[in-house]
């Protein structure tokens, strides 16, 4: 079964989703692809969601493709004689899936000149000139509906609009705060010793009290300060307490 949608009703469908692809990185210029569509379908859209005659090929599924197809009656260009045959087209699940599907195609040597084309005009005679369509007026016809229908205003397409997760947004501020408090307080572990504190580090490490000044922070400076402050570093008074303590 297919939808048929007239010209406005069809542009209305197909722009959102021709824009997204080429924010993804399409190498198709929109207007291209929209007279494509519009050629290849006259605004027919078949529930299997082809859009532009791909047909099965020796293709293997894709990420975008599972295999699936349809065979229907086409005309082809036979020296450029136009001629009634059959052909299986690629099924889509998507009109998405149909053009990310495309672009792989057009991702291969064989349109080189498609993705490397500067002009919508250019574009279209290189998807003739690389074989993709037989009708030897395809590339005129393409460019017909482009400058008929103002299609070069979907060229210039709009960034993708992200919106910022409020969750990362406090993280990323708890982040910046703790750093800003380790530096304040010196809890990084990785601070040279405060000129207060360098006599209480010797006492400690000569009373064998901590073996290295490595990894010291602000609390750990404070602390051996402190003992140094009641003689708890002291060489003899430690020596007392090793006695007391065998006694």
């Amino acid at each position: 079964m297919a939808t048929t949608y007239r010209f406005a009703a069809f542009l209305e469908l197909l722009v959102p989703i021709v824009e997204r692809v080429r924010q993804e990185g399409s190498p198709m210029f929109p207007s291209v692809r929209l007279a494509q569509s519009w050629l290849e379908t006259g605004g027919v859209i078949p529930d299997w969601n082809n859009l532009g005659g791909y047909k099965v090929g020796g293709g293997k599924p894709t990420p975008y493709w599972d295999g699936a197809s349809v065979s229907t009656k086409t005309r082809e260009y036979v020296n450029g004689t136009a001629t009634s045959v059959s052909a299986n087209w690629r099924a889509y699940t998507s009109i998405y899936n149909f053009f990310k599907d495309q672009d792989l195609l057009f991702a291969s040597a064989r349109y080189e000149r498609v993705r490397q084309a500067p002009t919508p005009e250019a574009q279209c005679e290189a998807l003739y000139l690389s074989g993709y369509a037989s009708d030897p007026n395809y590339a005129a016809k393409l460019i017909q509906i482009i400058t008929a229908n103002q299609l070069k205003r979907y060229d210039v397409v709009p960034p993708i609009q992200t919106e910022q997760d409020p969750d990362s947004e406090k993280l990323e501020e708890l982040n910046l705060r703790l750093a800003a408090m380790e530096k304040k307080l010196n809890l990084s572990g990785k601070e040279p010793v405060p000129n207060w504190a360098v006599s209480a580090v010797e006492a400690g490490m000569a009373v064998k009290a901590i073996s290295s000044i490595a990894d010291k922070s602000m609390p750990n400076f404070i602390v051996l300060q402190m003992l140094k402050n009641l003689g708890l570093l002291d060489a003899d008074t430690t020596a007392a307490l090793r006695k007391f303590k065998q006694n």
